[in-house]
């Protein structure tokens, strides 16, 4: 049931349902942290700005958005005034811990959105659901800037739908400085002001559409525009950047077709231009299309793929309201459509931490699918046995996707990467701090706490010891013969004056 009168939103059946998830998700995160294997490359990534933040934070600024690296030289920072600082395990377990709060944090505004849109009931079941997906639950343990993101994300969509439902004008401030502080994180958060200027300007022109005069709706998009620059004119005069970096990759690969001889003549600049950007609608596009609903897909574990289509079709379709039906498609489409421009411009792969936010802010319309694909079950069983349903399949079926996620959510972060670490302890044990480490994989070198140089098939001449990888049916490396076992992780004895890690994938 929808939310009719918006002064009763915040009720105190909320605050139990929203103890119960959070407890849930603290649960669920804290046994993720404590069984994590190894972080992902990217997190090494961000500790390591963030290691770097307080000498030069300058540097980090102009290179890449500081809000999350700060965000980890601040928890850092705290967790230094009970625990040994300058291990790298206290870096890795502040870095998670931010990760973590960003989730429990996020969730508040997550099941409020959801009530706004389906009621409180849905809501509720809607974010144990998120919490249990096992992607959603392990980026929370990952040094990952998927939850920070989501988090300022929701908080402004939040105050959007809120202020779209209850004529709060004024709310989109909020808006504003929620975009601006996710933008530090993630640019991608710019998109809240495209949905603050897109309703603001549609009342402008309808304004029987919001119970807002149109100077109050001129003044909102004053408000939104203004704590929007508060925190990021700072950081874009730093970068001397004005559009995201995935505006600016776009323009740069939509225009480099374009060879120096070819801008000679126009006529046939313009046509190979047409030519490739057909090639990239008809080619890339579709493909990209097709990788999006495939991470859809996993990250709902394809259980929930069909409930998640159903309540959103017949949700937007019969019981939503015009503010509902605007935001929520706009949503859809805009990060559609970044995931489209990144896949053609930047990397031609869709990560599965891309579709989180589309997970994050529809799976409100997962327990209204499960609902009416219950509903079909009870015509079909009552049709057949003549009598009243007295069974729930909205009960049943959400079990049964909750016994599906479970496998894959109570299994450790990085499992197969467990030689990463036995290697990484061989070199904390056997080598000197200013030994150099030529590594495949960065996290080897991170976890030793040895400085370490990446190679493919070059060896760096500066590195003392080298690791390698011998997986399982491979032969030796062509380094030597002479190796010593200890436990999975061989030492190869001296090769050129150097020394070799060499252990066994799983």
């Amino acid at each position: 049931m929808e939310i009719s009168d918006t002064t009763r939103l915040f009720e105190k059946s909320d605050l139990k349902k929203i103890a119960i998830v959070l407890c849930i998700a603290l649960a669920i995160g804290v046994y993720l942290i404590a069984t994590t294997v190894v972080i992902s490359k990217d997190g090494v990534f961000y500790i390591t700005q963030a290691q770097q933040f307080a000498s030069n934070p300058i540097k980090i600024i102009k290179t890449h958005p500081p809000g999350y690296p700060f965000l980890i030289f601040a928890a850092h920072g705290f967790a230094s005034l009970f625990t040994d600082g300058a291990s790298n395990q206290t870096w890795i377990y502040s870095a998670q811990s931010v990760s973590l709060l960003c989730r429990l944090l996020a969730l508040i505004p997550l099941y409020f959105i959801g009530k706004l849109l389906v009621g409180g009931k849905n809501s509720f079941w809607a974010i144990i659901i998120l919490i249990i997906l096992p992607n959603s639950a392990k980026y929370c343990a990952e040094v990952l800037r998927a939850w920070p993101y989501i988090l300022f994300l929701s908080t402004g969509f939040f105050f959007s739908l809120w202020g779209a439902k209850s004529g709060r004008w004024w709310m989109f401030g909020f808006v504003g400085l929620s975009s601006g502080v996710g933008y530090l994180i993630r640019p991608e958060s710019f998109q809240l002001i495209l949905y603050g200027v897109g309703w603001l300007g549609l009342c402008i022109l309808r304004p029987e559409l919001w119970n807002v005069s149109r100077w109050k709706s001129l003044i909102a998009l004053v408000l939104l525009l203004l704590a929007f620059a508060i925190p990021t004119v700072p950081y874009m005069k730093c970068t001397g950047r004005i559009t995201p970096p995935i505006i600016n990759r776009a323009i740069e690969v939509f225009s480099a077709n374009t060879s120096q001889d070819a801008m000679d003549q126009p006529g046939v600049s313009i046509l190979r231009q047409n030519q490739f950007t057909a090639e990239i609608v008809s080619g890339k596009a579709l493909k990209a299309l097709g990788e999006i609903f495939k991470t859809i897909g996993e990250n709902l574990m394809w259980f929930f793929m069909p409930a998640i289509f159903i309540g959103l079709f017949c949700h937007l379709k019969k019981k939503a309201k015009t503010e509902d039906v605007f935001l929520i498609s706009i949503f859809i489409f805009v990060n559609v459509i970044m995931m489209l421009l990144k896949y053609c411009c930047i990397h031609p792969h869709i990560s599965q931490r891309w579709s989180m936010p589309l997970i994050a802010f529809t799976v409100f319309y997962i327990p209204v699918g499960l609902q009416i694909i219950g509903g079909w079950l009870n015509k079909k069983r009552a049709r057949l046995e003549q009598k009243e349903e007295r069974i729930s399949w909205f009960t049943i079926l959400l079990l049964i996707g909750i016994g599906i996620c479970l496998p894959k959510l109570l299994r450790p972060i990085h499992t197969e990467k467990r030689g990463y670490r036995e290697a990484a302890n061989w070199l904390r044990q056997n080598t000197d701090k200013e030994d150099m480490i030529a590594v495949s994989d960065r996290r080897i070198a991170f976890y030793a706490e040895r400085k370490g140089l990446g190679y493919d098939k070059k060896i760096p001449k500066q590195a003392k010891y080298i690791v390698n990888i011998r997986r399982k049916g491979d032969e030796w490396p062509e380094f030597g013969t002479e190796v010593e076992e200890k436990n999975s992780v061989w030492v190869n004895k001296r090769i050129k004056k150097k020394r070799i890690v060499i252990y066994e994938a799983i």
